[in-house]
């Protein structure tokens, strides 16, 4: 499957290339499909005319852009049993195509990937591509524990029986279709075979790189939700032999991608609430006495940060709310006490500080006792029942 979008000039020379290579080289039956997302320019006309003078090319039309979109609808329509889908211009190599599709023509992947990071791939793009893709995919290890390298390569297969319950589970209709598709196949056991490609890039690419950063990141949130609530299972999957036993190192590495999300998920938390928690102490320092500031202070910010932490950084939602909230309170506890001794520390110290320096202690303290919370509501508050996360 070809998705295009205004592509007039690129389709007939790529459709040239890739059905000679296809009638060459490859084992297997195969049709091309030109899906055209809502062009503006003569791509359907030049579309029709491509599919006239070779065989075994099909188009499809959407009245809607999005690569994403392409994907989901061509895919699901399809009768094939292993589904394939590359960029226009071709910037992968047709070499590594084989090896893409083999894993899942005989079974022992659902999802292959050409990947630009993985060791032996060969690619030529600018400076400013490669630090976006490699910080774009650290991100996505970080956040998700990801195990592969490259989510954006437009280059993938897939076995039709294993992707089509995906397809309804997967939102998005764009740039992060990709990402989120393999996210959630991770998160569902599926195998993901990585392919390293030679690839090249297009420098007539019409990529709004700062957008679908934007796009991409809030997506990543998304799906980190997805999953915290249960609603990133996808229980309509074809059923895999169980392993006789499962590798301490898988199950090290699903909990190294639990702990990353947490870290992450607080840490982007804890933010928000020490900075609303400084400016609601500055200003409730102008009425109040040190430890009635800071109390009031920690007891607005702490109910939004606890409950947040339930929501999206430990996924307490078995968890009986009220309890969860009672530990917190000690929690809660702990940390105003710490913080007030510090600022009490200081008042003996200098009894007539300057607030710029109460605002300096209250931060350090607020940092170091951050680490403190964290560990008690990963493990006390928010602890995770035996077996709570089997499958």
């Amino acid at each position: 499957m070809i998705p295009v979008y205004n592509e007039e000039r690129a389709l007939p020379g790529c459709v040239q290339v890739l059905h000679a290579f296809l009638c060459e080289h490859f084992p297997f039956d195969w049709n091309i499909v030109i899906v055209d997302n809502a062009s503006t320019d003569a791509t359907m006309a030049v579309a029709r005319k491509v599919a006239e003078e070779f065989d075994r090319v099909r188009i499809q039309h959407l009245d809607r852009k999005g690569r994403g979109l392409a994907l989901r609808e061509t895919w699901r329509a399809s009768t094939a049993d292993v589904v394939v889908y590359m960029d226009v211009d071709l910037s992968t190599g047709l070499d590594a195509l084989l090896p893409l599709v083999a894993p899942l023509v005989n079974g022992h992947s659902d999802i292959s990937i050409g990947s630009r990071l993985a060791p032996g791939a060969r690619t030529v793009r600018g400076p400013k591509r490669e630090f976006i893709s490699r910080c774009y995919n650290w991100l996505i290890r970080l956040s998700h524990g990801a195990r592969f390298s490259d989510a954006q390569c437009g280059f993938k297969a897939a076995r039709t029986d294993v992707i089509r319950p995906m397809l309804d589970h997967v939102e998005d209709d764009a740039w992060f279709f990709d990402t989120e598709l393999l996210l959630l196949a991770e998160h569902n056991g599926l195998r993901v075979h990585e392919v390293p490609v030679d690839w090249v890039e297009d420098t007539d690419s019409r990529v709004d790189v700062a957008g679908t950063a934007r796009e991409d990141i809030v997506g990543l949130l998304r799906v980190a939700r997805a999953k915290a609530s249960g609603a990133a299972r996808v229980r309509e999957l074809p059923q895999r032999p169980a392993p006789r036993a499962a590798h301490p190192d898988a199950v090290l590495r699903r909990s190294e991608g639990a702990l990353s999300w947490e870290v992450v998920s607080f840490a982007v938390i804890g933010v928000i609430s020490t900075v609303a928690n400084l400016a609601l102490y500055g200003l409730f320092r102008t009425w109040w006495p040190v430890l009635v500031a800071n109390l009031a202070a920690l007891v607005l910010t702490t109910l939004f940060n606890t409950e947040a932490n339930r929501r999206f950084t430990f996924a307490a939602a078995n968890k009986a709310r009220g309890a969860a909230h009672l530990q917190g309170f000690v929690v809660f506890g702990l940390y105003y006490a710490f913080t007030s001794a510090a600022l009490l520390v200081l008042h003996q110290i200098d009894p007539s500080p300057a607030r710029a320096l109460e605002l300096v202690v209250l931060f350090v303290t607020s940092m170091l006792g951050t680490a403190g919370r964290f560990v008690l509501l990963r493990s006390w508050v928010f602890r995770k029942a035996k077996g709570e996360d089997k499958a």
